[in-house]
């Protein structure tokens, strides 16, 4: 067959994938589609700069059945790449390399990487040294009008481009350059064209003829440039540049560029043997792990195994039960035979690098816990054997595919082990790893309604329309939610917006780096992948899971806080109890499974929710084993199994079983299916299967490959047989299963295996979780102040673990220059706020704070502290925000006091120690004695209490002290009014029905005014207690009315309602607003009811005798359960609501029997 049948008489080599971000509008799944349609058997894709695409295209092109080719077009600078000056070296050429072969692939990796890492200058630039350097096994085409060759030919420089021509063909060799030639319709192609065809002739450099394809039809040419338009920040009625001028730069049939360049057939032909010259393939599923390199060790397979074994005896005994040693042997014997020794020694080795630092490191994360050699070597923590894990969910023999150990480190360790990984396989071997962000369905629609000069509020509202499910598209959206439907049908802009949304949805936006993700290569990186910079950090061009398949180590390197909270903790406690190791804490301590049963699991990982919190309630957990069903199970999807497994739990006599072999793998889990290992064994125990091919049966079912699945169904029921006859698996009829109940359960196990959870990873997350809540049972105080530091940047979660320490009797004290850490800290009387949590406050200047009081004592007043401080360059606004937040109030003078007083103080004493620094003390001031003697502050009245909360709450985010609310704490109990935690976890959990009434009470905190399209404003309100702030929204008419009540701190309560309209979100609409007078009036006129039963007098008498102590201006009822009637105490009798009050009547009277009414 020759090269023309062979690839049917034209190839596109000039192609730009959605991988030229925001300018090519190729989606590369639907390119290779539409070439294979058209009948062209090859195809390249040649990426602006880079070659992020690749592995995905080559994939893809090699599932439609056609030839991929792996390109880039360039940018090649002017001068050298190390030039960069703005009139000289702006604008770069474009130039087209393909890859003949492998040599060439390594090539075009070395010039892409080096353009970005030596060359770029707003855009990755190689030049003519890099080019003579790395062109073999590459071909080059001469690019578009922005090419050199074509540049010089536009400018009249005909022997320019004659010399440039024939320089590029000594560089790649004769053969392998070629005049590329174009027509789009543009006059500047149509003018250069006939120059490039003599120059072809002159010096017997071959053409080719291609189109520069951004789009795959025609038609598409809108939404390309709606891309550029989002990328330049313009409108499609804004003049661009770089906007095409035709519309031709689509994916073109061999047809139409045969009739494009009739007269230059040949140039057409050229494609053809171009693409008979690229051979290049993608080696995948070839493992290509760094060698594991220590001193002193020859064999790594024996030192491999020696550490497995003594680790086995540690964990074990001397001499281990049966069970691990045979455990171990047949993982060892997989491991060694896959070839992953190595594997497992990298692994192991960085985290005993973390160990041996005192860097804490997660238990596990992910299937890796279910391998007892990855147990016994100290990669994890969590025991197999005790928990049922499955060394095949983690490294299937039956399928060869890279293992993955995933490891959480402290978030204050995780970069000093990536270090030292650098440091110990080489700066040029280890590299961060690239990832998208995409335009996802709201983006999509903000983007597109912005650069078709659509009114902002009518795409962000189009955009609200669209739920906030993780990952929904907007074609999903429309099935979803009704508002948005309604209006694509009747709205004519809303559904063009949405249609042309759609077009551009999902397609990269932008690259970042992968929060986790590090490459480990055997050889310098940019032997195998490309690289870019991204700021400061080198990272490979290919995504994680291109690298995966290409054989590579990557690894995942998470910062947990929470391991940075336990180790804070930890290191507090042992101030006090030297030997505390958290490693040791028994698993089955009853406090503390007694305090998550009671759903006080605020600051416990994982279980923090107010829903998790109601499932802990109910479910009542007694093991460690309850705590893994509980993170399996509250996920969407199976939480619909939460109330079967709890029903079960409290009755295990009504448990059933499909068969009784299911009895042993679903007792643990209360005859429920929870996890993936169940699944497995499952059709091992029933079916015969091996654990390798029950891995791959799992994974079909998760992934719903029916074909597979139907398949596998007929394997599980009637058995199978291998290619040599042989029994593969028995079959559940061999095993006494009837085909009815075989069915049934196969059914079970599919609809269930998509939502099953990894075992191995909810075990370890399980145990960590229960880490946490031992040491917030039994070591409340430094478990606190730990926790609190971890989350200084997030407000909300500070004032609710803050609100969590009073509630359980921990005062959280105000900051203290004499006694305050950077951090929050334990003291005997609570938790001593730190400094770092205080605004304007940066570590480098609290650490010199700190030290100073170390060196030289407390600070004896503020003149002394600036007097001490004044070098270290503290900002007058840092010295307001800590006489605000109350740190100075135990030196004598009040805020008041201070805040009259500090600029004068700062700047004197700034101004002696600059004297002092130059020898310029003068006689006067020595004699004065201005230098030593202490500032007497004139007499001044505190602020109000009121004024000095406001300050902390200015200076710190929220209110130490007290809290405006505090007057009210009882009424609002009494009222039944919930609190901002509450409400906040009720709507991001949906539990509100639509129009649900809703009351709260705060401070206010922020405003954000909006105008609508009639000019109106609107408000959205952020209203704070004690336990966390939310959010209300006030429409015109409302905020028109309220407007002059929204001030700053002052209090606020509001009647309204929950709307669950998608285009709000779950949000709060505000019906009517009170001011604290208002709100005073309301709650003197409410009258307290106690529910009680006539034949209870003795209760009834004494809460009125309780009450009696108590007197105030609420009138006080009963109200008699049995007989429906109110009674009335003698005597006009009137309370105060207090809770020493309250706290005596539940002594005796349930506190929901207890209530405010009007």
């Amino acid at each position: 067959m020759n090269n023309k049948e062979n690839y049917n008489g034209f190839v596109h080599l000039h192609v730009h994938s959605e991988y030229s971000l925001l300018d090519g509008a190729c989606r590369i799944n639907r390119l290779v589609s539409k070439a294979a349609e058209m009948g062209q058997k090859a195809i390249a894709v040649t990426d602006h700069g880079v070659m992020y695409g690749a592995v995905d295209f080559y994939k893809a092109a090699v599932e439609a059945g056609i030839k991929p080719i792996i390109g880039c077009e360039i940018y090649v600078a002017p001068r050298t790449r190390f030039d960069r000056e703005a009139k000289l070296d702006s604008h770069p050429y474009h130039l087209i390399l393909l890859c003949k072969n492998k040599t060439g692939y390594q090539n075009l990796v070395k010039i892409v990487s080096r353009g970005y890492t030596e060359g770029f200058y707003s855009k990755p630039r190689a030049d003519i040294e890099l080019l003579k350097q790395y062109h073999e096994g590459l071909i080059c085409l001469s690019a578009c009008i922005a090419g050199e060759v074509p540049g010089k030919l536009l400018n009249g420089d005909y022997e320019g481009a004659r010399k440039i021509a024939l320089e590029y063909q000594e560089i790649f060799g004769e053969g392998n350059y070629y005049i590329e030639i174009q027509d789009h319709g543009i006059k500047e192609q149509k003018q250069i064209l006939p120059l490039l065809c003599r120059l072809s002739r002159e010096t017997g450099i071959p053409m080719v003829a291609t189109n520069d394809v951004h789009y795959i039809e025609k038609e598409d040419a809108e939404v390309q440039n709606l891309l550029m338009c989002i990328q330049m920040k313009k409108t499609v009625f804004e003049p661009n540049p770089l906007k095409f001028q035709t519309d031709e730069f689509y994916l073109k049939s061999t047809d139409e560029m045969r009739e494009l360049f009739t007269g230059i057939p040949e140039a057409v032909e050229n494609t053809c043997k171009i693409a008979e010259k690229c051979n290049f393939e993608f080696e995948f599923d070839i493992i290509k792990l760094p060698k594991f390199h220590i001193d002193g060790v020859v064999n790594n397979t024996e030192y491999f195994k020696n550490l497995c074994f003594d680790g086995l005896k540690k964990k074990y005994g001397q001499s281990p039960p049966e069970n691990a040693l045979e455990r171990m042997k047949y993982e060892l014997s997989i491991i060694i035979n896959m070839g992953y020794v190595d594997y497992y020694l990298i692994v192991w080795d960085f985290i005993k690098y973390a160990r041996d630092h005192d860097i804490p490191v997660g238990p596990g994360r992910g299937s890796g816990a279910g391998s007892i050699c990855a147990y016994c070597i100290g990669i994890t923590s969590i025991d197999p054997l005790k928990y049922n894990l499955l060394f095949e969910r983690f490294l299937n023999p039956e399928r060869v595919s890279m293992p993955d150990f995933d490891i959480d480190f402290c978030v204050e360790g995780r970069q000093q082990v990536i270090d030292y990984v650098v440091g110990k396989y080489g700066k040029d071997k280890v590299s961060q790893i690239i990832a998208f962000d995409t335009l996802k369905a709201r983006a999509a629609i903000k983007d597109t309604g912005r650069a078709t000069g659509l009114p902002i509020k009518f795409r962000n509202d189009v955009s609200a329309l669209v739920p906030k499910s993780v990952n929904i598209t907007i074609a999903e959206a429309l099935k979803t939610s009704p508002e948005l439907k309604q209006l694509y049908d009747s709205d004519y802009s809303a559904h063009k917006l949405l249609d042309m949304s759609m077009k551009i949805e999902g397609m990269p936006r932008n690259d970042t780096v992968h929060a986790a993700g590090v490459l480990i290569s055997g050889v310098p990186v940019t032997d195998i992948v490309p690289v870019k910079k991204s700021g400061d950090a080198v990272i490979t061009q290919y995504t994680m899971s291109g690298l995966e398949s290409l054989g590579l180590l990557k690894m995942d390197f998470l910062g947990l806080r929470n391991l940075t909270v336990i180790k804070h903790c930890s290191e507090d406690i042992r101030k006090a109890e030297p030997d505390f190791d958290i490693s040791r804490i028994p698993t089955d301590d009853k406090a503390v499974f007694e305090m998550m049963s009671a759903g006080k699991t605020t600051g416990v990982f994982q279980f923090e929710s107010a829903g998790m919190r109601r499932v802990l309630s109910q479910l009542v957990p007694e093991s460690i084993e309850d705590l893994i069903a509980v993170v399996s199970l509250y996920r969407p999807g199976p939480s619909e199994s939460i109330p079967k497994y709890i029903n079960n739990k409290h009755n295990p006599d009504k448990i059933t079983y499909k068969h009784p072999l299911l009895k042993n793998i679903l007792d643990v889990t209360y005859g429920c299916i929870v996890y993936q290992e169940q699944v497995m064994e499952i059709c091992r125990t029933l079916a015969g299967y091996s654990y390798g091919r029950a891995d791959l049966v799992r994974r079909a079912m998760a992934k719903k490959k029916h074909d597979v699945m139907e398949k596998e169904r007929h394997s599980f029921i009637y058995g199978d047989t291998d290619s040599e006859g042989k029994i593969s698996c028995t079959g559940a009829l061999a095993n006494g299963v009837s085909e009815q109940t075989a069915n049934k359960i196969f059914d079970e196990m599919s609809g269930f295996a998509s939502y099953a959870f990894n075992k191995s990873h909810a075990a370890a997350y399980a145990y960590l979780a229960y880490q946490t809540a031992y040491l917030k049972c039994h070591y409340m105080k430094q478990y606190m102040s730990a926790l609190m530091s971890s989350v200084l940047d997030n407000t909300d979660k500070l004032i609710e673990y803050a609100e969590e320490c009073r509630f359980n009797g921990i005062a959280v004290l105000r900051p203290d220059i004499n006694k305050s850490s950077a951090y929050f800290t334990s003291e005997n009387d609570g938790i001593r706020y730190g400094l770092l949590a205080i605004k304007t406050l940066g570590l480098g200047v609290i650490n010199e704070i700190i030290k100073e009081r170390s060196l030289n004592g407390n600070y004896k007043s503020f003149h002394d502290f600036c007097k001490r401080t004044a070098q270290l360059s503290i900002s007058k606004v840092s010295a307001e925000y800590l006489i605000k937040a109350g740190a100075f109030d135990g030196l004598g003078a009040n805020r008041r006091q201070l805040m009259n007083n500090y600029e004068y103080l700062m700047e004197s004493t700034a101004d002696i120690s600059r004297s002092n620094i130059e020898g310029q003390m003068g006689l006067f001031s020595s004699e004065t004695g201005s230098a030593e003697s202490d500032f007497q502050f004139p007499p001044e009245d505190e602020y109000r209490y009121a004024d000095l909360l406001c300050f902390e709450k200015f200076a710190t985010g929220m209110y130490i002290s007290g809290h405006p609310c505090d007057p009210y704490k009882t009424a609002l109990r009494l009222m039944r009014i919930a609190d901002a935690k509450t409400i906040s976890s009720n709507l991001s959990e949906g539990i509100y029905e639509n129009g649900k009434a809703v009351s709260f009470l705060g401070a206010m905190d922020d405003i954000t005014v909006r105008y609508t399209s009639a000019g109106k404003k609107m408000g959205f309100l952020n209203l704070q207690d004690i336990s966390g702030s939310v959010s209300f929204t006030l429409f015109p008419e409302t905020y028109a009315k309220y407007e002059k009540k929204l001030v700053y701190g002052n209090l606020i309560y509001i009647t309204g309602k929950v709307s669950k309209k998608a285009s709000y979100s779950d949000s709060l609409i505000c019906d009517v607003l009170f001011d604290e007078q208002e709100f005073s009036d309301i709650l003197s006129r409410k009258i307290l009811c106690i529910k009680a039963d006539s034949k209870h007098k003795a209760d009834i008498l004494s809460a009125a005798e309780i009450m009696k102590k108590y007197s105030g201006r609420h009138e006080v009822k009963f109200f008699l359960t049995d007989i429906k009637k109110y009674l009335k105490l003698k005597d006009d009798f009137r309370v105060s609501l207090e809770n020493q009050m309250l706290s005596e009547l539940n002594k005796i009277i349930k506190p929901d029997d207890i209530g405010l009414i009007d």
